[in-house]
C-alpha cells in the first residue's frame, strides 16, 4: 500500500528555513500578481518603499518594488530544488491606469528575467486561456479607434528547470518512472501550448479568505504534476493558499508541502478533507474513464492496439504506458501538522461513477 504525506506550513516563502538545499522535485504555485489591486496590501506590508510608491502613483517604481520581494522567494525555491527539478509559476499580467496612465505591466516577463538571472533555465511555457462568459472584448473607448485595448483573456504558465534534465539511473527510479507514466492521449493534450479551462468559483466561506486567495483550478496542477515528476516524489507550493497543490499530489501520489502566510488558509485545508478525498478519488475515475473511451473510439477506427497494460489489463497504445499504475485514495486523515495518504490499486477500490466531476472547474 503506497503512502504519501502532506504538509502546510505557515511560513514567509522569501526565508523558506523548513526545507533543506535540493529536497524538492517539483514547484507549482502561483504567486501574489504585482500591480493587481486586490494585492496592494499584502506588497505594502512587505516593505514601506511599496507603499510609497503606490501613494505616489509611481506605477514603474511599485511594480519592480513587489518583484524585488517576489525574487527572494525566487531565489529560496533554487536552494530547496534538486538537480533537474522543475518550477511552474502560473501568473496573469496586470493592467492599471496609475498615475493618470494606462499601461500593461508584464508580470510574466519580469519573472522569466529573474529566473534567468538566478541560474534556471527557461523551459516552453503555456497559455491558459480562461473561459469566460463575459460578452465584452475590449476596454477603452468602445467603438472609437485609438483608445481602446484589447481584453487580456490568459494567463501563463512559465516553466523552469534548475539545470540539467532529471536522469532515472536506477532500476527503482526506472520503475517508478514507468509507473508515473501519462497516457498517449494525455500527453497529446498535455503538452499542448494553450489551455482551456474554466477558471476557478472560490467557496471559502469567510469574506477575508476570498480576499486574499487567487487560486488555479485543480485540473491545472494535477496536470503540471502528472508532467513534471513521479509518484511519492515532493511537490513544493510556496504560496500555498485554499491548497489546490496539496490537492493535486494527493490525487497524484505524490509527496507535498504547502508555504502559507495565513493560518486560516492551513484551517480552512484541515476541515475539508472529505472534499480532498473526494476530488483525488473522481479524479482518477475519470481518468480511467477517459482512457477506456479513448480505447474504445481508437480501436473502432484503426483496430487493437499493439499494447496492453500489465497492471491494469486494459489496451494502451504505447510500450510506455504498459506499467502505468493507477492507484485511488484509500484512506486520508490528518496527524497533527500533516495529511497522510493511503492508495490501493483502482480495481479494489471500484469505479464509483456517481461521483460527480465537475469538481475540477473549483478550487475546492
Amino acid at each position: 500500500m503506497n503512502t504519501t504525506r502532506h504538509k502546510a506550513v505557515i511560513a514567509d516563502s522569501r526565508e523558506l528555513t523548513v526545507l533543506g538545499d535540493e529536497t524538492v522535485d517539483l514547484v507549482v504555485t502561483s504567486p501574489p500578481y504585482p500591480m493587481i489591486h486586490m494585492w496592494d496590501g499584502l506588497f505594502s506590508t512587505m516593505s514601506p518603499e511599496i507603499k510609497g510608491a503606490l501613494e505616489a502613483e509611481h506605477g514603474d517604481a511599485a511594480f519592480e518594488l513587489m518583484h524585488q520581494e517576489l525574487d527572494k522567494a525566487w531565489k529560496e525555491i533554487f536552494r530547496v530544488a534538486k538537480e533537474g527539478a522543475v518550477v511552474c509559476i502560473n501568473v496573469g499580467d496586470a493592467t492599471r491606469t496609475i498615475g493618470g496612465k494606462f499601461q500593461l505591466y508584464s508580470n510574466h516577463a519580469r519573472i522569466i528575467s529573474s529566473f534567468k538571472k538566478i541560474g534556471f533555465d527557461t523551459l516552453p511555457l503555456i497559455l491558459w486561456r480562461k473561459q469566460t462568459n463575459a460578452p465584452n472584448k475590449f476596454m477603452g473607448s468602445g467603438m472609437l479607434p485609438g483608445g481602446a485595448y484589447v481584453t487580456l483573456e490568459h494567463e501563463y504558465i512559465l516553466i523552469f528547470r534548475k539545470n540539467n534534465k532529471r536522469l532515472f539511473t536506477d532500476t527503482s527510479a526506472k520503475e517508478k518512472r514507468m509507473k508515473s507514466s501519462y497516457f498517449w492521449e494525455e500527453r497529446n493534450s498535455w503538452f499542448s501550448d494553450v489551455w482551456d479551462l474554466k477558471g476557478v468559483n472560490q467557496k471559502l466561506g469567510g469574506k477575508e479568505l476570498r480576499s486574499r486567495s487567487a487560486a488555479y483550478p485543480f485540473e491545472l496542477s494535477y496536470r503540471l504534476i502528472n508532467m513534471y515528476s513521479v509518484k511519492n516524489d515532493v511537490v513544493l507550493d510556496p504560496f500555498l493558499g485554499t491548497g489546490t497543490t496539496l490537492f493535486s499530489s494527493v490525487a497524484s501520489e505524490r509527496n507535498s508541502i504547502g508555504v502559507e502566510l495565513d493560518a486560516g488558509f492551513r484551517d480552512f485545508i484541515f476541515n475539508n478533507l472529505r472534499k480532498i478525498e473526494k476530488m483525488s478519488v473522481a479524479r482518477l475515475h475519470k481518468r480511467y474513464n477517459d482512457h477506456m473511451n479513448f480505447i474504445k473510439e481508437y480501436i473502432s477506427k484503426k483496430g487493437p492496439t499493439k499494447y496492453t497494460n500489465s497492471n491494469h489489463g486494459f489496451p494502451v497504445v504505447t510500450k510506455q504506458e504498459t506499467n502505468i499504475e493507477l492507484n485511488v485514495v484509500n484512506s486520508l486523515h490528518r496527524d497533527q501538522d500533516q495529511i497522510i495518504v493511503r492508495y490501493l490499486p483502482i480495481e479494489e477500490i471500484g469505479i464509483r461513477n456517481e461521483i460527480q466531476l465537475d469538481l475540477f472547474g473549483s478550487s475546492i
